[in-house]
């Protein structure tokens, strides 16, 4: 009697220990499960330069294999005639190219990378062209004065903007734009916003509108 009293104290104890492990190992196990999830999302997220850069890199890939889907709608806005493409993956908007010609002499082009419905990079480019020295009335020669600001963007402010400029001549001879220095300033970011914000309200629309 005293042995099977001592057989199932000993069985009770065991089915017990094996119960907490595997408690234990449950709720390990939903502990990776938090974990993955965590770093899921942190990957997912644009936190840095660093960041910025690599999701730069992949949106300009998805554009150079024609991955992505574009609508657009052209605008005409105080002598300025402008042209807005929009660019979605699976119907998330991931770049916006807002291009617009004024006084025939100057032209503008600001693109918007975007992520979870936040702009975290922005390329614009201004060239203004004049006529250059030399040439002949019948076939002047041009110059096009080029400016491009490199802006990284977290949370709707520039948290660094990078600008270079150089001149492009008809007449050839040019430096590689590629081989001009970038000069770290500072640019406040919210007149791009808030055109941004304007070209968002009028995403939908269809053909040629007014001003923005």
């Amino acid at each position: 009697m005293k042995i099977l009293l001592f057989t199932l104290s000993f069985l009770a104890i065991v089915s017990c220990k094996k119960e907490n492990a595997e408690t234990i190992q449950n709720n390990s196990g939903n502990d990776n499960v938090t974990i993955n999830k965590s770093s899921e999302t942190l990957n997912d997220s644009i936190t840095s330069i660093e960041d910025i850069k690599k999701e730069y890199a992949a949106v300009n890939n998805l554009l150079s294999a024609k991955q992505l889907d574009s609508t657009k709608f052209t605008y005409n806005c105080d002598e300025k005639e402008g042209e807005v493409i929009l660019y979605y993956e699976n119907k998330d908007l991931r770049m916006v190219k807002d291009f617009y010609a004024e006084h025939s002499h100057f032209s503008s082009s600001t693109k918007y990378y975007v992520k979870n419905n936040k702009v975290f990079f922005i390329f614009k480019e201004e060239t203004e062209w004049n006529f250059d020295e030399g040439g002949t009335p019948e076939k002047p020669e041009t110059k096009d004065d080029i400016n491009e600001k490199r802006i990284y963007v977290l949370n709707d402010k520039a948290i660094q903007c990078l600008e270079k400029n150089y001149t492009i001549r008809s007449k050839g001879n040019n430096k590689n734009p590629d081989s001009v220095p970038n000069k770290e300033t500072k640019y406040n970011i919210s007149d791009l916003m808030k055109n941004y914000n304007l070209i968002l309200k009028n995403k939908d629309r269809k053909g040629k509108i007014n001003c923005l």
